[in-house]
């Protein structure tokens, strides 16, 4: 799994603003001057909740289902944002790891062009965060 899916909450103000909270992600709240802008501030509040929970030790908490979330006024929408988790990798510095895998894997993987890193960054992401 390379990505989380989280429904966020978007509550618009005067001046075309909008107010986002993560329901799933206890005091995630940010806001943008538009539409646009708050859709990336969520993006990156979600991200930066989970990178620190991933430093933390702590558990990341399974995204509900949109239709699961209620909104605090009348006037607000939900929407989906996502979270890649492999972008967080630049937040957080690169540890060499030797490894052996198996020579007939090693070969054929270099024939397809596989970059070795990127394919055990993914496995890795998938065996934690299933």
């Amino acid at each position: 799994m390379k990505y989380l899916i989280y429904p966020a909450c978007f509550y618009p103000s005067d001046g075309g603003s909008y107010t986002v909270t993560i329901p799933d992600l206890p005091g995630a709240i940010t806001e943008g001057d538009s539409l646009e802008e708050s859709f990336e501030m969520a993006i990156d509040c979600a991200s930066g909740w989970i990178f620190t929970a991933i430093q933390n030790g702590e558990q990341i908490p399974i995204p509900s289902h949109i239709n699961e979330i209620e909104l605090d006024t009348n006037n607000g929408f939900t929407s989906l944002i996502q979270v890649n988790l492999l972008n967080m990798k630049k937040k957080n510095k690169k540890v060499r790891k030797t490894i052996q895998i198996h020579e007939f894997l090693a070969k054929r993987a270099l024939e397809l062009n596989i970059n070795f890193s990127k394919t055990l960054e993914e496995a890795l992401l998938e065996k934690i965060y299933k």
